[in-house]
C-alpha cells in the first residue's frame, strides 16, 4: 500500500485526467469509470491506497457538493410553478420503493424494523447523475425541475425514518422529540434566512469571484454540520443551502463556474473513487446469500423508481424521454443509502449481508443511471436544439455604460442575460449614447451597476404603452426572463391593462415561466411611482423606443435626469428593441394597424393645430 502522500496525490490528480479521457474513448459515463478506478486501487482491489480519513473527507465534500450543485442550480421560477408536482413525485418516489422493499424484505425474512429500514434506503436516491443533464444544458427542463425537488421529499422522508428508528421514539412525543424540533427549527432559520442575509452583505462588500466562492462552500459545509447537530444527514443541509443561495449564485456567474470547476474535478471524483474503495469483489464468488440480495435490492430499488417515474409521467403529461430522464436521475443511490446502511450496521439492525449487498447496489445503479441519463439528457437536448424559441438572444445587441468604463459588469450581464457576443460601448455623457442607440437598427442596453447582480432581489420593469407592438419586444421580455432566472429576482412589471394582458402570456408559456408581479401604470408620466415603492436591492428595468415607433413617448427624453434625480442610488437599465429605423412596423401581436401612445397623439394634434393656424392667419390679413 502507498504510503507517500505526493504519490498519493499524484495518483488521484493523473486519475482525475484520464478517467474521463478514456470514458469519452469507449463511450461510457465517468461515473463508472472513477466508481471501477476506487474498486482498483482500493483496500479490495490492488490495495494502492488506503481508505483514509483524508480520502473520505474530499470524498465527503464531494457528495455535499452534488446537493449543493442541484440546490444551486434549480431554475427558481419553474421550480414554484412545478413545485406541487415535485413534492408529488417525491411522494411517488419514497411510498412506491419504501412499500415494495417491506414486501421483498419480508420474503427475504427479515422482521419490520429491518424492512421499515430497508424501504427507507430504497426511498431514498441521491443525484449523483445531475452532473450529466447539467452538462447537456437540460439542467432548468421540468422534468429535471420535478426531479430536484422531489429528491428534497425523499430525502427527508427516508432520514426521518432513520432517526425514528434510530432514537426509538415510535409515536411518544417526549421532551426530547420536542427538543429535535427546535434544533431542526432553528437549522432551517440560519440556512434560509441567516446565511443568505450574511452572503449578500458579503458580496455587496466583496465582489471577487474566489472569495465570493469561498464563502459559498463554507456555508455549505457548516449547514451540512447544523444538520447531522439536528440529527439528519450533511447532504439534506447542503441542498437546502443551494436552494437557499440558489439566488445569489446565478448558473453562469464567475462564482458558479469556480464551484462547477472545483466541484467536478476535485471533490466529485474522489467521492466516486471512495465509493469505490468500499466495494469488496471478493463477495462476489464468497457465497450466494450476500448475491441474491444485492439482486433483490437492484430489482426493487429499480422498479419501484420506475414505477414513480411511469405515474409521473402519466400524471403530469410528460414526453417519454422525460419519464426516462426523471428516472435515470432518481434511481441512483449512495449519500442517503450509505448513511442509512452504514447507521444501521452500526446499530445492529443491518447485517454484514445487508452491508456488503448494499455497496455492490450503489455500483450497478450508479451505472445503469449514468447511461439511462446520459441517453435520455442527449435526446431532450437535440428537441430543444430542434425547437424554434421566439425569444431566443440574437447575436445583435448593444451594451452600453455612461461616463464611467464597466466592461466587466457589462460583460456580467450579458453573460447572465445569455447573450451572445454582444458589442460593448462606454459613452462619455448621455447625449452620446442616445445618438448612438437613435442611429442603429441594434437592440440596446444602456446599464448602470450599483450593486452586484447577484443581490438584487426584485426586477422592476417599466413598461410603456403599446410595447407589445414593437417589432423585438419578445426579446426584451426574454432578456428579463432570463435574467430573472439567473439571479433569481422577482420581476414586477409596472404598465397598463391591455399590455399587462401581453406580458401575462408571455410569463405562462410553456418551458418559460415567470413568476412576475402587476402594478397598474396608465401612463409613462406615471413612471416615478416606482421611487416611492423600491427597495434598497431593487433594479429598474426601462423599456423605451426610438422615435417613429409605436411606443414611443416624447417623455423617454427626460429619462436621463429622471434617472440622476430619483434613482441614482439603484442599479438601472435602460433597454431598446431592435428597429428598422425608417421602416413601417407591423403589429405582430393583433394584426392591427399600429396606435401612437396617448402623450404622443394630444402632442401631435396641438402640433397640427399650431400649424394650421399659423397657415390661416396671412389669408385672415388679405381679407
Amino acid at each position: 500500500m502507498i504510503t507517500n502522500s505526493l504519490v498519493i496525490i499524484a495518483l488521484v490528480l493523473a486519475t482525475t485526467l484520464l478517467v474521463p479521457m478514456i470514458c469519452r474513448k469507449i463511450r461510457i459515463p465517468s461515473i463508472v469509470g472513477f466508481i471501477i478506478v476506487g474498486i482498483l486501487v482500493g483496500p479490495y482491489g490492488l490495495a494502492l491506497i488506503g481508505n483514509g480519513d483524508a480520502i473520505q473527507a474530499l470524498g465527503k465534500i464531494g457528495m455535499l457538493y452534488i446537493m449543493l450543485q442541484a440546490g444551486i442550480e434549480v431554475d427558481i421560477n419553474d421550480f414554484r410553478q412545478q413545485r406541487n408536482r415535485s413534492m408529488l413525485f417525491g411522494l411517488y418516489s419514497f411510498i412506491f420503493p419504501f412499500l415494495l422493499g417491506l414486501a421483498t424484505s419480508k420474503i427475504l425474512g427479515y422482521n419490520w424494523v429491518t424492512s421499515a429500514l430497508m424501504g427507507a434506503m430504497y426511498g431514498s436516491h441521491t443525484l449523483m447523475t445531475y452532473p450529466i443533464a447539467s452538462r447537456y444544458g437540460v439542467q432548468k427542463s421540468g422534468a429535471v425541475n420535478i426531479a430536484v425537488g422531489g429528491s428534497m421529499l425523499t430525502i427527508s422522508l427516508a432520514l426521518l425514518v432513520l432517526a425514528v428508528i434510530k432514537s426509538n421514539f415510535i409515536y411518544t412525543y417526549s421532551l426530547t422529540t420536542w427538543g429535535l424540533v427546535g434544533r431542526i427549527i432553528l437549522t432551517l432559520t440560519l440556512i434560509t434566512i441567516v446565511f443568505p442575509w450574511l452572503a449578500q452583505r458579503f458580496f455587496k462588500r466583496w465582489s471577487d469571484p474566489n472569495s465570493g466562492f469561498l464563502i459559498v462552500m463554507t456555508m455549505m459545509v457548516v449547514s451540512a454540520l447544523l444538520a447531522d447537530w439536528c440529527g439528519l444527514e450533511g447532504i439534506l443541509g447542503a441542498f437546502v443551502c443551494g436552494v437557499a443561495m440558489n439566488r445569489l449564485v446565478p448558473n453562469l456567474s464567475p462564482v458558479m463556474q469556480r464551484i462547477n470547476f472545483v466541484g467536478n474535478n476535485i471533490f466529485v471524483p474522489l467521492f466516486l473513487i471512495g465509493v469505490g474503495m468500499l466495494i469488496d469483489v471478493s463477495l462476489l464468488w464468497s457465497g450466494w446469500s450476500t448475491i441474491i440480495i444485492a439482486v433483490v435490492m437492484i430489482a426493487t430499488k429499480f422498479f419501484g423508481k420506475w414505477i414513480a417515474a411511469w405515474i409521473a409521467q402519466k400524471s403530469f403529461g410528460l414526453q417519454a424521454v422525460e419519464r426516462q430522464l426523471i428516472f435515470g436521475l432518481t434511481h441512483a443511490t449512495a449519500a442517503g443509502t450509505l448513511a442509512i446502511v452504514t447507521i444501521g450496521y452500526e446499530i445492529q439492525i443491518f447485517n454484514a449481508e445487508i452491508l456488503n449487498a448494499a455497496v455492490l447496489m450503489i455500483l450497478v445503479l450508479c451505472t445503469s443511471s449514468s447511461f439511462i441519463t446520459e441517453y435520455a439528457a442527449k435526446q431532450l437536448a437535440l428537441q430543444e436544439d430542434a425547437r424554434l424559441e421566439a425569444d431566443k438572444s440574437k447575436n445583435e445587441w448593444l451594451m452600453m455604460s455612461i461616463a464611467e468604463n464597466r466592461h466587466y459588469e457589462l460583460k456580467e450581464l450579458g453573460e447572465l442575460s445569455e447573450l451572445h457576443e454582444p458589442e460593448l460601448s462606454n459613452e462619455i455623457d448621455w447625449n452620446e449614447a442616445l445618438n448612438h442607440i437613435h442611429h442603429q437598427r441594434k437592440a440596446a442596453i444602456i446599464y448602470h451597476p450599483a450593486q452586484p447582480l447577484n443581490t438584487i432581489s426584485r426586477l422592476l420593469v417599466a413598461v410603456p404603452r403599446y410595447a407589445e407592438k414593437e417589432h423585438d419586444f419578445i426579446s426584451c421580455f426574454g432578456l428579463v426572463r432570463r435574467l430573472s432566472s439567473q439571479i433569481g429576482a422577482r420581476v414586477v412589471f409596472y404598465t397598463n391593462e391591455d399590455t399587462q394582458k401581453t406580458l401575462q402570456t408571455f410569463c405562462h408559456r410553456k418551458g418559460k415561466f415567470l413568476r412576475a408581479g402587476y402594478r397598474e401604470m396608465e401612463n409613462w408620466e406615471d413612471v416615478l411611482m416606482i421611487a416611492k415603492q423600491m427597495r434598497p436591492d431593487d433594479m429598474i428595468v426601462m423599456i423605451n423606443a426610438r422615435t417613429s415607433t409605436p411606443s414611443y413617448n416624447p417623455l423617454f427624453d427626460q429619462v436621463p435626469n429622471m434617472l440622476a434625480k430619483f434613482f441614482s442610488d439603484h442599479s438601472y437599465m435602460i433597454v431598446y428593441p431592435e428597429q428598422e429605423i425608417g421602416a413601417s412596423i407591423p403589429d405582430i401581436m393583433t394584426g392591427d394597424s399600429t396606435q401612437a401612445s396617448r402623450t404622443w397623439s394630444i402632442i401631435s394634434g396641438l402640433k397640427k393645430r399650431i400649424v394650421s393656424s399659423l397657415q390661416t392667419k396671412p389669408t385672415d390679413q388679405k381679407a
